[in-house]
């Protein structure tokens, strides 16, 4: 270094373009990533914020050791480098952040899928966006020089560096939870949108949840089969389709009486379907509401799915091939019970691979593998469809043809004008949701076979409805009826209605919760076991009303009839529950994303 260049920065101080510098090129690994993802408008703001947050901490070796910034720079660099070229890459195929339900799709392929894909989707234009990826960061590191902070914050700096960003939010949720593995958690939650935490962290979770994963697995396979199993209807030839939505409260649906036409074409199937229009669901939360849709467990016996067959073990049971399409994520600390029962079918197909669910991710991306699985051969098909529905953040659940919804015009007074965009995303999911679902019922119906598909979400959410219109969200300790009331839809093709004709017009506003599930499906597909209760099965002749429990039944003082929380009284023309009604000491929620 040159005696005028040393003698400057003496007078300088710090030499912040210097500083500057240094942190670009730390922040280009895992910030031109999120940056590109940002302004595709693929994902929130979080993971950008948090690579420019964790690039930071790369600063403190070169200023501890300014005379060998450069050489750590390399090294270091060269490390990141080649880290971020998993997620550079996979950016440049699928628009999305890189994740561990994507390193849990890598394990569960091939060598031969992963080369099919590899063929499928590489591009010859990928190979200059490498070379252009790989010059950016060694122009950087040409700008590199040493920065010589003054001695009394030679040391100080890094540690301050290293305690803001790690330190802080890691001691931070300690003292508010108590718990160092939920703190440990928290700040890998926190390091994961940032290399090579991306890899290091996302394989850590990888076998973590895979390690869950397959003890559930286990416990299930040891469960007993159902017994004195039979099908009333002599086991012919029948494709059955359950479609999970996602927070979506029926509500906002037309097909329910909402003003607005957000289900125009299930609108117009109208005539062919069921709709029961007094079905909620038991918890305003997936993984806890599916643990009793999908299995015996109810309010009384919530660790029941744990014990018992599942919808899945009981449709193979009875001669189905078992099929789980889901564009929900795959392992992560939320997901991977979701994960666990997919995997109890014979063959899955999981789609969504972003790293949290505010990532942009259509639903219309089920329709291809579904129309595969209608072709199979197999003569008795069981196929579950999960969507994304309506979570949260709305406006990435559709694409911009279906932004239809704008305006105020039929918005409720109560909405304000900062609750007005979120209010009309909303309505946009729905109206996109009620093409996917009508979609998949076309689809099934073009098959012309022994067919029915029953359509469901898994819980509902509040998004600004009167008379409770500052909630958004849910919350199981301050309910609204929106968190619980849900869609319960059934399409029957004609050669269905013909070996079945049962008519359901008297028992569509049955009170019914989706507890109990799988006695309406076992019912439904005529099979018979002795752990079948007719009483719990919406369209049995012997079905009887029970109160419809909410809350979290780990507390059972929690436990409270939904009548508590919404007036009986139906709006006559359209069978839809009226605006609900909660106690004023539970009318404000805070939002759970």
């Amino acid at each position: 270094m040159a005696v005028t260049e040393r003698v400057a920065m003496k007078r300088a101080g710090i030499d912040w373009a210097g500083l500057g510098w240094m942190y670009l090129f730390f922040w280009y690994f895992s910030g031109v990533t999120h940056l590109l993802i940002l302004l595709g408008d693929g994902a929130g703001f979080s993971g950008f914020r948090q690579a420019l947050l964790m690039s930071t901490i790369w600063l403190a070796p070169l200023l501890l050791f300014p005379q060998r910034a450069r050489l750590f720079a390399a090294v270091l660099g060269a490390v990141l480098w080649l880290s971020s070229l998993v997620a550079f890459g996979y950016f440049l195929i699928y628009g999305q952040e890189f994740s561990q339900s994507v390193i849990f799709i890598m394990f569960e392929s091939n060598v031969s899928e992963g080369s099919e894909y590899m063929a499928h989707y590489f591009a010859w234009w990928m190979v200059p966006a490498f070379l252009a990826y790989g010059l950016g960061a060694l122009l950087l590191w040409r700008r590199l020089r040493p920065v010589h902070l003054p001695s009394r914050l030679r040391v100080a700096a890094p540690l301050m560096v290293l305690t803001l960003v790690l330190g802080y939010p890691l001691s931070k949720e300690y003292v508010e939870k108590d718990r160092w593995s939920e703190a440990v958690e928290h700040l890998q939650t926190r390091m994961q949108p940032a290399v090579p935490w991306q890899l290091v962290v996302g394989y850590g979770k990888y076998r973590e949840q895979l390690e869950q994963m397959q003890s559930w697995l286990a416990s299930n396979a040891a469960v007993p089969p159902l017994r004195n199993l039979q099908d009333l209807a002599g086991s012919p030839p029948a494709t059955l389709v359950l479609v999970i939505g996602e927070s979506t409260n029926r509500q906002r649906m037309s097909l329910y009486g909402y003003p607005r036409q957000t289900t125009p074409e299930l609108d117009a199937l109208r005539e062919q379907l069921d709709v029961f229009d007094n079905v909620v669901t038991p918890r305003p939360y997936t993984i806890e509401a599916l643990q009793q849709v999908l299995t015996f467990a109810d309010q009384q016996n919530p660790d029941a799915y744990l014990s018992t067959p599942s919808v899945l073990n009981m449709m193979k049971q009875a001669g189905y091939k078992t099929f789980w399409i889901t564009n929900q994520q795959t392992l992560t600390e939320r997901n991977t019970m979701l994960t666990t029962f997919s995997k109890q079918a014979d063959e899955q197909v999981y789609l969504n691979n972003n790293r949290n669910q505010n990532a942009r991710q259509y639903d219309g991306d089920v329709l291809a593998p579904f129309d595969k699985m209608l072709a199979d051969p197999a003569p008795r098909k069981f196929i579950v469809v999960h969507l994304l529905g309506t979570h949260m953040r709305y406006r990435f659940r559709y694409p911009e043809s279906f932004e239809r919804f704008s305006d105020a015009q039929g918005v409720p007074a109560t909405v304000t004008e900062d609750q007005l965009p979120t209010y009309n995303s909303y309505d946009n999911a729905v109206l996109y949701n009620d093409h996917v679902v009508s979609s998949l019922i076309k689809n099934l119906d073009s098959q012309q076979q022994r067919s029915f598909l029953l359509y469901l979400s898994d819980h509902g959410e509040a998004v600004f409805d009167a008379p409770a219109a500052d909630i958004l969200g849910r919350n199981e300790g301050r309910p609204t009826a929106p968190m619980y009331t849900v869609p319960f839809i059934l399409w029957r093709s004609p050669q269905w209605r013909e070996s079945d004709p049962r008519g359901f017009a008297d028992v569509l506003g049955r009170p019914y919760s989706s507890e109990h599930f799988i006695h309406t499906l076992a019912d439904l597909a005529h099979l018979r076991f002795d752990e079948y209760e007719p009483s719990k099965s919406l369209v049995s002749a012997q079905f009887q009303a029970r109160p419809l429990l909410i809350g979290d039944p780990l507390k059972p003082k929690s436990l409270i009839d939904f009548s508590l929380i919404r007036p009986k009284a139906k709006v006559q023309a359209a069978g839809l529950v009226q605006a609900d009604r909660v106690p004023a000491a539970k009318e404000k929620a805070a939002a759970e994303l």
